[in-house]
């Protein structure tokens, strides 16, 4: 593997992970991913921008061959999947010193067993001059960990932004493109961000302040339409959601089905527009991304053993996690004798600071005074959307 030029002397080393199906355990890749580290050389001394995972480290190595000496890595983010090959990093180049914040030190010594002696700790604003090549430390907290930072390359006005306004996309050119980015964006913004809007919009104001040419994150591909991927990203943390409702739901023997269906199709009538996701197929990112954007959020469930069904439950368990901006929250659903369905569910979004819609629950296969119940909550809905964008 050889380094790919960005700009004189700065070269991204991002090593591909095209089969990587999941993340934390937790998050589906249709896209895999990529983990980037980059390199700056100056007349004095040579950094390296984060590693890799350690899964990949010889893929990194092998980019390194024709490095002879390295004498700072900096750490932006300790997190596995950009730190997990330091030690390997520092066994090639014994000299190197590890580069960070107080808190990320911390977490590295904690999490790689790294020695107190092998750091320079630095302050938000700080700079190393490698010689014609000058970086600022960005302090990023809580993007998503509390100790993340970006280096900001003055000479050639790079932000290196580690997490931030990054993708989980394996591709094959440098530079990322609107139309293949944006889906891959906007759903590790919704699986991973969404829950820190407020630090967000307070890093986009410190941000601004900053003249960058080219944004390059520790995942996905570097990106020279700047304006356009800190536009998104302030729509999607900053903006007001979207004329949009979100249903989710599971049925089990068609009753709950018949509600989402005559939901769906009222308030679509209204004009509000409506995405349907089945929960039985569950993707978290799928549901992830409609929560960016929505108003409105409907869960459909029927009731299993007195509660809502396990689907229904880790939707919720998921929502409550992500913290999405929605203003309005209603469940739906249906029951063979009896349960707390909707009590258990209401339970579980206290992180969500939105107004309640009545709910609908329905015993047994429902019936025309049920499906009027269900137009009247499209209505209110609808009226809860005016002024709203689609």
């Amino acid at each position: 593997m050889r380094p790919v030029k960005i700009t004189e002397n700065v070269y991204s080393l991002r090593v591909n992970h095209f089969n990587r199906h999941l993340f934390d355990s937790l998050i589906p890749l249709p896209d895999g991913t990529s983990y980037n580290a980059y390199l700056v050389k100056g007349t004095e001394k040579t950094a390296l921008l984060d590693s890799v995972d350690p899964e990949k480290k010889e893929v990194l190595f092998d980019y390194l061959k024709g490095v002879e000496k390295l004498d700072y890595i900096v750490a932006h983010h300790a997190e596995q999947d950009h730190s997990g090959s330091i030690s390997f990093v520092l066994e090639k180049y014994p000299s190197a010193k590890v580069v960070t914040n107080p808190r990320c030190k911390e977490f590295l010594m904690s999490h790689l067993a790294l020695p107190a002696d092998k750091f320079i700790e630095v302050k938000d604003g700080e700079i190393l001059s490698l010689g014609g090549k000058t970086l600022e430390f960005v302090y990023l907290p809580w993007v998503h960990w509390p100790e993340t930072m970006g280096t900001y390359l003055r000479e050639d006005k790079i932000l290196f932004s580690c997490d931030f306004f990054g993708s989980h996309l394996a591709a094959g050119g440098l530079f990322s493109d609107e139309r293949t980015v944006y889906a891959p964006m906007k759903r590790y913004y919704a699986e991973i961000m969404m829950p820190f809007r407020s630090n967000i919009k307070a890093h986009l104001e410190k941000l601004s302040k900053y003249e960058i040419n080219v944004i390059a994150p520790s995942h996905g591909p570097v990106h020279k339409n700047v304006k356009f991927v800190q536009s998104i990203y302030s729509d999607w943390a900053v903006g007001e959601p979207k004329n949009k409702a979100l249903v989710a739901y599971v049925s089990m023997h068609g009753s709950t089905y018949i509600l989402v269906n005559r939901l769906v199709s009222a308030l679509e009538e209204a004009g509000v527009n409506v995405e349907k996701l089945n929960l039985e197929q569950f993707d978290e990112g799928r549901v992830a991304m409609a929560l960016v954007d929505a108003a409105t959020v409907i869960v459909g469930t029927p009731t299993v053993l007195a509660g809502p069904h396990p689907k229904a439950v880790y939707g919720a368990c998921l929502m409550n996690a992500l913290r999405p901006k929605v203003k309005f929250i209603s469940i739906i659903g249906s029951y063979g004798w009896g349960g707390k369905a909707v009590e258990t569910l209401a339970g579980m979004l206290t992180n969500i600071k939105a107004e309640i819609i009545p709910p609908v629950l329905v015993k047994g296969l429902p019936k025309e005074e049920d499906l009027k119940k269900i137009d009247e909550l499209a209505s209110i809905i609808a009226l809860r959307h005016k002024g709203l964008e689609l």
